[in-house]
This record gives structure tokens, sequence and C-alpha cells, in this order.
């Protein structure tokens, strides 16, 4: 009798699993259906900008650039192949992901998001492949599965341009260079995951592109063999202008349709929106795990209206390294980032470019200020005035190290980021104690 009622149980208990695994697989369907929207949306958008002829055309000249920081790809191609090089980039990283049976998480949202927004200025159908052969090689040699290196993977592709600079910029010969390129590629990729891995000590989690950091350290070594063969990269800053009209229209449509996927995913809410923000962000945060893909699908619709408001309000313009910051915004809403963390980092950016010598609707401020919310786990776990400084902090620092990886790191501020935390956290928290210890 005792038996039986235990092969009852173990019966009940074997459906119970099944309906738990059928309910998570079907879930995770959605995610991928409605990420897989967004990039196709950002692919035949493409159309409504040029001509599939000019698109074909554009996307050529976009593959064949040396992509170095800043390479705006809606003036060396145009607008339409930039966002069909996004859409196609994004896809891709979603089929990786899908491929190697990732779940479809808050990190994966926010390396798919970026992947699309730096298709605007550095990444393209070549450049990235390299770096992801490379990490797929440091898994076979680590023997452990790819889908545990996707991140790296496709966070790494930031050193695109070290494939197109080698490739296309140094007049090496063609198919020498295309093949160094191709080499160099895939020996940085191959470093990224174990360095990534050690480096994420050296800021405590604070800066939320630790990729980013990785690659600006892999960028400066490969530079500084570079420059021993007396290879300089030039100063680039190539930006799109007059645009904003248009790309206002185009964006406030984009993040509305984000915030209604978000709004049916969250059972047709936006309650508990406040849940989100309790968290100071500091890797790791996984705002999907933590708080549901509907959240997560708000959080970085309003994220996307915020930013695209910063740099309107400021008088930048909206062109594809801008548009790009705001997508990377936008992706790590669902990993580390939420309106209340961002903002201090903002302010902090805008308040030096009152006294600095950079203003606040150059290019270069503007990326600063959108690609500077990588420390918002600082504001997030400090407070406002803190995160205040780290945006001041950051708008010195991340103007002066960019020559250190000559453009070869796309992640910029990402790389900077990595400094102003671990110069500030530990300096925040003597405060923090020393305030502790005044008040007992």
């Amino acid at each position: 009798m005792e038996k039986s009622v235990e092969l009852k149980s173990h019966a009940k208990s074997s459906v119970f699993e099944k309906e738990q695994v059928c309910v998570v697989e079907t879930e995770e369907k959605v995610k991928y259906f409605i990420m897989t929207g967004f990039a196709i949306i950002l692919l035949l958008s493409s159309f409504l900008f040029n001509h599939p002829s000019e698109i074909v055309q554009g996307f050529l000249d976009i593959v064949v650039s040396p992509s170095i920081l800043v390479s705006d790809y809606m003036v060396i191609g145009n607008v339409g192949a930039s966002f069909f090089n996004a859409g196609i980039l994004m896809l891709l990283s979603i089929y990786l992901a899908y491929k190697n049976k990732v779940n479809m998480n808050g990190p994966i949202m926010a390396a798919a998001f970026t992947v699309a927004g730096f298709a605007l200025f550095g990444k393209n159908i070549f450049n990235i492949w390299p770096v992801i052969i490379g990490v797929y090689l440091r898994s076979l040699y680590a023997k452990e599965k790819f889908s545990k290196f996707i991140l790296p993977a496709l966070f790494g592709t930031a050193l695109g341009p070290l494939v197109s600079q080698v490739s296309f910029g140094y007049d090496l010969g063609h198919i020498p260079a295309i093949l160094l390129g191709c080499a160099i590629g895939v020996s940085a990729g191959f470093l990224l995951p174990p360095l990534a891995n050690h480096f994420i000590k050296f800021h405590q989690g604070f800066n939320l592109y630790n990729i980013g950091f990785t690659c600006g350290i892999v960028g400066m070594l490969f530079m500084a063999f570079f420059r021993s063969f007396d290879l300089e990269n030039p100063a680039t800053l190539i930006v799109a202008e007059g645009f904003n009209k248009t790309f206002t229209i185009y964006l406030s449509l984009f993040f509305g349709i984000m915030l209604i996927a978000g709004f049916f995913s969250n059972n047709r809410s936006f309650k508990r929106y406040s849940w989100v923000l309790k968290h100071s962000g500091r890797l790791v945060s996984d705002f999907v795990s933590l708080n549901g893909f509907g959240l997560s699908l708000i959080n970085m619709a309003l994220l996307g209206y915020l930013s695209m408001g910063y740099v309107l309000i400021v008088g930048g313009e909206l062109n594809g390294p801008i548009i790009g910051g705001i997508f990377t915004i936008v992706g790590f809403g669902a990993f580390g980032k939420h309106t209340k963390n961002v903002l201090p980092l903002f302010l902090g950016v805008y308040l030096a470019s009152l006294f600095q010598i950079w203003d606040a609707n150059s290019t270069g401020a503007l990326l600063a200020a959108l690609f500077g919310t990588t420390l918002a786990p600082i504001a997030g776990a400090y407070g406002w005035s803190f995160g205040i400084i780290a945006g001041i902090v950051h708008m010195t620092m991340v103007m002066n190290v960019g020559f250190l990886h000559g453009g070869m790191n796309l992640y910029n501020n990402g790389f900077s980021g990595g400094f102003v935390a671990a110069i500030l956290t530990p300096l925040f928290d003597s405060l923090n104690r020393f305030k502790g210890d005044a008040e007992s």
C-alpha cells in the first residue's frame, strides 16, 4: 500500500515537473519572439530610409571601412544600410544565444541591443566574426560549452575595429591585411574570457561594461605593438547631422512598441515598477530574473525615452553613435540600469560640461553622458550625490583614455568606467565608514 502511494506521489511529481518545464519553455519562446521582433523592426525599417540598391552599396561600404572610433555608418554608408546592419547583427546575436540554448535573460538582452547599437558605428558583418571565433576557440580549449562564453563573445565584438583597421586601414595589401586582421581578431577573442573574469575584481562590479574595460586593455596591448611598427590610427570623428526630427519620431515609435510589449508581458499592468528602482544595479543584476521580462521591457522603454530626451534637451544630434548609446542604455535596462540610477550620471556629465572645455551637446560629451551610465551602480549603491561625482570624474577620464587603444575598442566609456569605479569606490567606502564612525 505504501509503495503504491509512493508511486502515485512520484507520478504526480513527474507530471508537475514536466508542466513546469513546458511553462518555462513557453516563456522563453515568447521572450525570443519579442526580441526577434525588435531586430526585424530595425532590419525592415532600413527600407524606409533608402532604396534597396542604395542599402546594398552602403552595406558594402560599411564592411570595408576601418571602423575605428568614431565612425558613423550613416555617413560611411547611409541611414538605411546602418539600420540594416544593426538588424542583421542583432538577429545573429539572438540566434547564437538560441542555438546554444541560453535563456533570454537580462545579460543576453543587454548584449543583443548593445550589438545592435554599435552596428550603427563600428561593428559589421565582417569584423565581429574573428572575435566570436576566438572566444569559441577559448571555449574548446577550456573544454566548456560555448553557452558559458556567449557574453564575452557578443560583448567582445567591441574589438571589431581591431579587425577592420588592420584589414583596411594600414595599406598592408588586400589579402595579407585581411588575413592578418582576422588572425589578430581571433587572438583577441581568445584572450578575452579569462581577462574579463579577472578584471571584474578591479572595479568590484560597479562598471557595468566589464567587457568594455577588458577590451580596452586588449586594444591597448595590440595598439602598443602597432605603434612599435610605426602604425598609428588617425583621429576620427565622422558623424551625421540633421536627422533629429526623423529619428525622434522613429525612436518614439520604437520605444512605444517596447512599452506596449512590456505592458502586456507584465499582465497588462505597469505595477511594481518601483521594484526595479530598488536595485543598485551592481554586477550581476539580472532584472529579468529578479523582476520579470515585462517590467524589464517597461524599464528599457522608459530609459530609451529618458536618454533621447537628454540628447534633445541639451541640443545634441541624433545620429549613429548617439542612437547606439541610447540602444545600449536600453539593453542594459534589463541588466543593471534604471531611470533612478542613470539620472545622476547624466547630471554629473552635464555639470562637468559647464566648467570644462567640452560643450554638453558635442558628440564626445553626449557619448560620455550616455555610455557613462556604465557607472549607474555607483549612484544606485551610494546615492545621487556620489553618482553625480562619478559622472563628473568620468567626463574627465573618458576624454583622455581613447589614445591608449587608438579607437580599437568601441566601448571606450567602459574602459574609462573601469578606472573611475576602481578609483572612486574605495574612496566612497572610506567616506561612508567615516560618516558611520562619526555618528556612532
